[in-house]
């Protein structure tokens, strides 16, 4: 028979990691300092102010510019439309990065509604003591957003037609 308590410390150790988990998620959630789908103008200087401090020695910002083509055909506008989710998946996508990177703060922004070539469709900045940090989380969230994000394109063509993408996958 086993001694008193000795079953019980597997699921002493499971609740014990389930805390430290909640309290990474916690403390990787309050280092995203912004993640919103708008309709209003973005600001690649507002995310960085937002994630700089005393700490960071990098600061990398990311601005995905409307340009002129695709797949080469002349591009005039794009439509952005998100789903009611696009929101808080994009939150969750800057928190799972943040969980990756302890020590980053994070901040992106998408736009949606109608834009012209050369508006800022998507913006962030992620901060870190170190470069190496900063520069792959702000990739992967750059990437990891048009994966998960609920969001939709129409690109608007100069040959008159126009077509839908998902930003997903």
């Amino acid at each position: 028979m086993a001694e008193p308590g000795v079953a019980a410390e597997p699921a002493g150790r499971a609740a014990a990691a389930g805390r430290a988990a909640a309290a990474g998620g916690a403390a990787a959630a309050a280092r995203v300092r912004l993640a919103r789908v708008t309709a209003g103008p973005l600001s690649v200087a507002g995310c960085s102010a937002l994630v700089a401090g005393p700490a960071s020695g990098a600061v990398v910002t990311f601005e995905g510019v409307v340009r002129d083509h695709d797949d080469g055909r002349g591009v005039t506008a794009l439509h952005y439309e998100g789903h009611p989710s696009a929101d808080d998946v994009l939150h969750r996508v800057a928190t799972d990065v943040a969980e990756r990177w302890p020590a980053v703060a994070v901040a992106v922004e998408h736009r949606t509604g109608d834009l012209v070539v050369g508006d800022v469709a998507l913006a962030c900045a992620v901060a870190s003591a170190h470069r190496a940090d900063a520069f792959a989380a702000c990739a992967a969230l750059v990437d990891e957003l048009k994966a998960q994000v609920p969001i939709w394109k129409r690109q608007a063509f100069t040959d008159g037609t126009d077509e839908w993408t998902a930003s997903l996958g």
